[in-house]
C-alpha cells in the first residue's frame, strides 16, 4: 500500500505542476507582442498539457487503487468530498484543454490577467484536498 500511496503523490505533484505552469504560459500567450514567439508557447502548452494529463490519469488509477485497497474510506465523508473536489479539478483541467485549441487557433479571447486569476485555482484545491486526506475531518 505504501507504493501505491507514493505512485499517488509522485503522479498528484506532476499533475499540479502542469495545472500550476499552463495558465502561466497562457498569460504569456494572451500577452505576447511578439509573433515570433507564439510558435515557441504553443508548443511548450501542448506538451505540457499532454504530460499533466498522464498526471492525473495516473493520479486517478493509483487513488482507486488506494480505495480498493482500503474500501472502508468509501464510508468517511472526507472521501467524498475528496472526490467531489477531484472531479471538479478535472473538469478544470479539460476547461484548460479547450483554452488550449483556442490559443493554438488564434480564438482565445481572455487576458493575461484573467490567466493570472485563473492560475489560482488550483492552489484553492490542493489546500482542501490535502487537509482532507490528511486531516479526515468527518
Amino acid at each position: 500500500m505504501l507504493w501505491l500511496k507514493a505512485l499517488h503523490l509522485i503522479f498528484m505533484v506532476t499533475w499540479f505542476a502542469g495545472l500550476f505552469y499552463l495558465p502561466r504560459i497562457y498569460v504569456y500567450l494572451s500577452e505576447s507582442q511578439e509573433p515570433a514567439i507564439q510558435p515557441t508557447l504553443h508548443t511548450m502548452a501542448r506538451r505540457l498539457y499532454a504530460i499533466m494529463t498522464i498526471g492525473m490519469v495516473a493520479t486517478w488509477l493509483f487513488g482507486i487503487a488506494l480505495l480498493v485497497w482500503n474500501p472502508g474510506y468509501l464510508s468517511q465523508g472526507w472521501i467524498h468530498v475528496k472526490l467531489t473536489l477531484l472531479v471538479l479539478l478535472s473538469g478544470y483541467h479539460g476547461w484548460l484543454k479547450v483554452q488550449l485549441r483556442q490559443f493554438l487557433n488564434g480564438t482565445a479571447g481572455t487576458s493575461g490577467r484573467f490567466w493570472r486569476i485563473a492560475n489560482e485555482v488550483p492552489a484553492l484545491f490542493l489546500v482542501a484536498i490535502i487537509l482532507l486526506a490528511v486531516l479526515r475531518p468527518f
